[in-house]
């Protein structure tokens, strides 16, 4: 499920995208609420694992569509 292009494409540009833009969101609010320790841990750690996971998605996307032969 996680070989192939599409899956791969939904998950690097739409799903951890979104998710890291949320996880900064609650961790920027968490922080202006007064929970600074829990929120700077929110933004830094949870949201640049959204982000590197989407990054790594993309990479392997496009290795995946690298590998398969041309339907051509």
């Amino acid at each position: 499920m996680l070989r192939k292009p599409e899956t791969l494409f939904v998950l690097g540009y739409m799903v951890l995208p979104l998710l890291a833009l949320l996880s900064a969101i609650v961790g920027l609010t968490m922080i202006l609420g007064g929970n600074k320790i829990v929120g700077a841990i929110v933004l830094v750690v949870v949201t640049q694992v959204f982000a590197f996971g989407a990054v790594y998605a993309l990479r392997r996307r496009k290795s995946a569509l690298l590998a398969e032969p041309d339907a051509d």
